[in-house]
């Protein structure tokens, strides 16, 4: 509806500005990116990781590269 704000649009937002954060843990510790991504819910992890690969897909690539055990991050 007009003037309403679109909850997927807020949702999406929440989570890029998470992922910005994710970015900066991922940066200086592997450890402290997964104890971040602990604090979210599976749907946030998920759409964080989304945000975060099409926001740095090499950085995303280096990321799988050093840990491909970064789905069971996921659960």
């Amino acid at each position: 509806m007009e003037g309403q704000e679109n909850p997927t649009d807020s949702w999406w937002q929440k989570i890029k500005s998470q992922s910005a954060k994710f970015m900066e843990r991922i940066e200086s510790d592997v450890e402290a990116a997964k104890k971040f991504l602990s604090t979210l819910t599976s749907d946030e992890r998920w759409g964080l990781m989304v945000a975060f690969e099409e926001a740095q897909p090499s950085m995303f690539s280096q990321l799988v590269a050093e840990a491909p055990d970064w789905v069971e991050w996921m659960a």
